[in-house]
C-alpha cells in the first residue's frame, strides 16, 4: 500500500498504481544485482504508437542520442512510422551505417580521419549525410577530404529555428546555426550547388524552445505561462520563416527531406506543411523531464536501481551511487529522480552523489539495507552512458539483457 494511499488522499489511486508497477519491476529483477538499468518494453512500445500518432502520418527518424542502445533501437526502427536515424558524431554515423542505411549526423564534425574514412567507401557515402552550416563547414570538407564527384558526399543544411525578438537582442532557443533567413539558406545552397564532390539532400531544424522546454503547470508553475505564450509566438514565426528558407533551397535542389522537431514539439512540427519528417527519440525512454511537458506524455519506460546501503539515522538512508547527472543548465531538475518508493528526496547538504547518495522521507523507515530504490534519469540516453547493459521487461519478466553503446565498448562525447 502507498504511503498516500494509506491517508486515503486524492492521489491515491496513482499511488496504488505505482507501486503495483514497482513491485513487478522488483519481482521480475529480483534475481540481478543493483545498479543497474532496465527498460519495460511495453511502456517502451506504447511510446512508439504515441510518437507516431502524433506525427500526424510524417515518418519519424529516430534520435540515436536518445536511446544508445542498438538492439532498442533496432526495435524502434521496426515499428510502423519510423524511419532513418539521426545520430550525434560522424564516427558513431561510420558504426551506426554498417547495418543502418540511413543516418543523418545532427552536429558538424571536425574529425578528419572519420570523413576520410566516409568519402573512401561508396557504401558508407551512400548511408551517411553530414551537417553542415557555414561555408566554413564546406571549405574544411574540401581542404582536408577533397571530395569525389564521383562519390559525392550527402550535406544538410541546418537552419537556425530559435526565437529572436528585438532585433536579436533576445535569444530564445539553442546557439547553433548562423544560417537563419531564407537569403541567407539559399546563399549557402548555391555555395554548396557550384562546389564539386558534395551534394545538398535535406534541410533540418531543431526548435528546442519548443521541444525541450517543460510548459506544464506541475513543472514551473510561475512561469508556465510564459512558456506557452513563448512557444506559441515562436510557432507562428517559425512556420513562415522556415517555408520560405525550404521553397528558396528547393529553387536550387531538389531536397530528399526537411526534418524538424524533437520529442516535446511532435505535434506542432507534423502540422509544418513545409517539414516531412520529425526527429524524436526521448519519448521512447520518457526520462523524468518529460513529467513537465504538456504537449506529450509518454509512459516512464526507463528506469535504474539502487541499492541500500546505510541507515545513517531514522528519516533516512543511503544507496550506492546515484550521482548521474543529466546535461544542460545546472539545476534540480536535472538530477535522477527517485521514483520508487514514493516519497523520497535528496539531501540538501549531499544531493546525489558520486558514489553514495543519501535520501529522506518518511518511505526511508521501511527499506532494509540491500534493499532497491528506483531512479528515473532526467534525460533519456545519458542513462545509457553509466550501465554496460539494459534488462529488457516485457510483461512483468526479463525477457533478455542487450548491450548499451557502453557496453559494446563505444563512447562518442
Amino acid at each position: 500500500m502507498g504511503y498516500q494511499e494509506a491517508t486515503g488522499s486524492p492521489g491515491a489511486a496513482v499511488e496504488g498504481a505505482a507501486d503495483q508497477r514497482f513491485d513487478v519491476l522488483n519481482r521480475a529483477t529480483r534475481g540481478i544485482q543493483p545498479p543497474f538499468a532496465a527498460v519495460d518494453l511495453d511502456a517502451f512500445d506504447t511510446n512508439a504508437a504515441i510518437l507516431r500518432r502524433n506525427a500526424i502520418g510524417k515518418p519519424l527518424r529516430l534520435a540515436s542520442k536518445s536511446l544508445r542502445c542498438r538492439p532498442l533501437m533496432r526495435r524502434a526502427l521496426a515499428q510502423p512510422g519510423f524511419k532513418g536515424i539521426l545520430g550525434f558524431t560522424l564516427p558513431e554515423a561510420l558504426w551506426l551505417a554498417e547495418e543502418f542505411d540511413d543516418v543523418v549526423v545532427a552536429y558538424p564534425t571536425a574529425d578528419t580521419d572519420a570523413l576520410r574514412a566516409l568519402a573512401a567507401d561508396e557504401r558508407l557515402a551512400r548511408r551517411i549525410t553530414l551537417m553542415v552550416d557555414s561555408v566554413e563547414h564546406l571549405d574544411f570538407l574540401a581542404r582536408h577530404v577533397e571530395p569525389s564527384p564521383s562519390r559525392p558526399l550527402r550535406l544538410c543544411l541546418e537552419l537556425d529555428v530559435s526565437l529572436e525578438l528585438l532585433g536579436g537582442r533576445i535569444h530564445i532557443g539553442a546557439y547553433r546555426s548562423p544560417v537563419r533567413t531564407p537569403d541567407q539558406a539559399l546563399d549557402l545552397a548555391h555555395e554548396i550547388d557550384k562546389r564539386p564532390g558534395v551534394r545538398l539532400v535535406g534541410i533540418m531544424g531543431y526548435e528546442g524552445q519548443i521541444a525541450g522546454v517543460q510548459d506544464a503547470f506541475s513543472a514551473a508553475a510561475l512561469r508556465s505561462p510564459l512558456v506557452r505564450l513563448m512557444q506559441t509566438v515562436s510557432k507562428a514565426e517559425l512556420a513562415e520563416r522556415r517555408a520560405e528558407a525550404v521553397a528558396a533551397v528547393r529553387r536550387v535542389t531538389d531536397l530528399e527531406f526537411v526534418n524538424g522537431g524533437g520529442t516535446g514539439s511532435v505535434a506542432s512540427t507534423a502540422a509544418d506543411p513545409s517539414v516531412t519528417e520529425i526527429a524524436a527519440g526521448s519519448g521512447l525512454y520518457s526520462p523524468a523531464l518529460f513529467d513537465g511537458y504538456r504537449s506529450i506524455r509518454p509512459l516512464p519506460a526507463a528506469f535504474f536501481a539502487l541499492p541500500v546501503v546505510r541507515r545513517p539515522k531514522r528519516g533516512i538512508v543511503t544507496a550506492l551511487g546515484g550521482g548521474w547527472i543529466a546535461s544542460g543548465v545546472p539545476g534540480p531538475d536535472r538530477l535522477p529522480k527517485p521514483a520508487f518508493p514514493a516519497g523520497l528526496r535528496y539531501s540538501k547538504t549531499e544531493g546525489a552523489g558520486e558514489v553514495q547518495t543519501p535520501l529522506r522521507g518518511r518511505a526511508a523507515d521501511a527499506l532494509a539495507i540491500g534493499d532497491r530504490i528506483w531512479m528515473r534519469h532526467a534525460k533519456a540516453g545519458e542513462l545509457a552512458e553509466r550501465v554496460n547493459t539494459i534488462h529488457l521487461i516485457r510483461r512483468g519478466e526479463v525477457v533478455d539483457e542487450v548491450p548499451t553503446y557502453r557496453g559494446e565498448g563505444r563512447a562518442f562525447v
